[in-house]
């Protein structure tokens, strides 16, 4: 779908948020993607007449811990379902002391420590490199502000999001080499999320849900699965809210997306037509159709 066309939101809930208020029109839809099985099925409404695809990322009930989840195939769903801006909403632990339990933060950069994930959609036979220099869309980014502003929420604009493999939350020494690097927020899901977001060309923004302060913290030093889902539950409610407020400011959209987000690709694929390989380029038909198909 071109990004001139009728914005389709996608929204890709993380912990704590399985649904969205005031979706209408809703079904449940199997995805298939060439690239494995997404978290779930997608979940397809209308929110005040603005078309919303929905993903849980780990699947409804919390089913898939972060390394398990088949990233590349929830990105390529999503497209195929002619999503043309995603929101990711994600819970995530403070580096900062002024960013408390409860904080959302429109994170605009990412250090990706990663290292047991799929990363690309592209590989041998076809390979592309996107530039990751602003990986957030600032459109994006701005309408999230506007979006907790009306709800009364503050939101911390700007800010890296350091991505690590888990599940185990940090040793003492990361957190506090994290600290040292300048990071704000650690979590386990925006990466590769948002690279795979970039390869297919779509707008991405992450509002990052602040439910721990990590354990860097002198009176925070041992992180629990209880202390997170005791915040969780507070920040869901304003993270529905934030996404009833949101939907209709992308809803009113018109035109191609000033930071050129659906053109990613315009210089990134480097392998020369006569020696692409065949089957991945039917792979990535819904992700790079508009580069492989001139």
């Amino acid at each position: 779908m071109s990004h001139a066309a009728r914005p389709v939101i996608g929204i890709i809930g993380g912990s704590g948020l399985y649904q969205i208020d005031g979706l209408k029109d809703v079904a449940w839809k199997k995805v298939s993607s060439p690239f494995g099985e997404p978290s779930d099925e997608l979940c397809f409404g209308t929110l005040e007449d603005t078309p919303v695809v929905f993903l849980p990322r780990h699947g409804r009930g919390h089913r898939i811990p972060p390394s398990d989840i088949n990233f590349r195939a929830n990105l390529d769903a999503l497209k195929r379902s002619g999503v043309t801006e995603v929101l990711s909403l994600s819970a995530v632990g403070s580096l900062r002391e002024d960013l408390a339990p409860g904080a959302f933060v429109v994170v605009d950069q990412f250090i990706d420590r990663t290292f047991a994930r799929q990363k690309s959609f592209f590989g041998p036979g076809l390979v592309a490199h996107v530039s990751m220099a602003k990986p957030v869309c600032a459109r994006l980014g701005d309408a999230l502000v506007a979006a907790c502003e009306g709800l009364g929420v503050t939101a911390h604009r700007g800010g890296t999001y350091l991505a690590m493999e888990g599940p185990q939350f940090s040793s003492l020494a990361e957190s506090r080499l994290y600290r040292s690097w300048g990071c704000d927020v650690i979590g386990m899901t925006n990466m590769p999320e948002a690279k795979l977001a970039r390869e297919a060309e779509l707008c991405y923004a992450t509002v990052a849900m602040v439910t721990d302060f990590d354990c860097w913290h002198p009176e925070h030093d041992a992180v629990t699965v209880d202390q997170v889902v005791s915040v969780l539950l507070g920040n869901a409610g304003k993270a529905r809210g934030l996404v009833r407020n949101v939907v209709p400011l992308l809803g009113a959209h018109d035109g191609p997306c000033r930071h050129g987000c659906q053109r990613a690709l315009d210089h990134a694929i480097i392998t020369s037509p006569e020696a692409r390989d065949a089957e991945l380029a039917r792979k990535l038909s819904a992700v790079a159709g508009r580069m492989l198909n001139r």
